[in-house]
C-alpha cells in the first residue's frame, strides 16, 4: 500500500531597504529602471528580489539572506540578485519545497512603479519557475514619511508559501 504523507506548508516574511545613491543603476523586483540614482548595496542592491529571497529562506528554515550572501564576501560584490534567487530556488528543490506564491509590496516615493510591475511579475515567477498568477507586486508609497518618503531609500516586503513536495513511502 501506498500512503501518501500529508502535505507540509509554510509561510516566510522578509523584508530589506536600501539607500537611494547617485551612480548606481536602480533595480527593482530584477527590472531595471530609468532612474538618477540606484541602491546602495554590496550585491545590485534589488531590495525587492532581496525581501523575497529572505522570505524563502525564513519559510524553509534555511537562514537568512546575510547568512547564506554574506556581504563581506566578494563573490557577491555587485552580483546581480535574479542570480541569488535562483540559487535559492534551487537549494529550495534540492530540500523538496515549492513555491506556491509570492506576494511583494515596495515601498517607493517615487520613481512610480505602475508601469512595471507586471513586468517584475514575469520576471520573478520565471526565476521561481511559478505561474505569473503566482506571484504580486504592489508598490505603496510612504506618504512623505521618513527615508522612504523623503525618496532617499527604498524598501520592500515580501511573504511566501511554500509547500513540501510529497516523497512517496511504500
Amino acid at each position: 500500500m501506498i500512503e501518501e504523507p500529508d502535505p507540509e506548508y509554510r509561510t516566510g516574511i522578509g523584508t530589506d531597504i536600501h539607500l537611494l545613491v547617485e551612480g548606481r543603476k536602480l533595480m527593482l523586483g530584477g527590472v531595471q529602471l530609468a532612474y538618477p540614482a540606484g541602491l546602495a548595496g554590496h550585491s545590485d542592491g534589488d531590495a525587492a528580489i532581496h525581501a523575497v529571497i529572505d522570505a524563502l529562506l525564513g519559510a524553509s528554515g534555511m537562514g537568512d539572506i546575510g547568512t547564506v550572501f554574506p556581504d563581506n564576501d566578494p563573490r557577491y560584490k555587485g552580483i546581480d540578485s535574479k542570480q541569488l534567487l535562483v540559487e535559492v530556488k534551487d537549494r529550495l528543490e534540492a530540500a523538496y519545497w515549492r513555491v506556491i506564491n509570492v506576494d511583494l509590496i515596495i515601498q517607493a516615493e517615487e520613481p512610480s512603479l505602475k508601469p512595471v510591475k507586471g513586468q517584475m511579475k514575469r520576471v520573478i515567477a520565471g526565476l521561481l519557475g511559478i505561474d505569473f498568477t503566482a506571484v504580486n507586486v504592489k508598490a505603496k508609497t510612504a506618504e512623505g514619511l521618513g527615508d522612504i518618503g523623503a525618496g532617499r531609500a527604498i524598501a520592500a516586503t515580501a511573504a511566501v508559501l511554500l509547500r513540501k513536495k510529497a516523497r512517496r513511502r511504500i
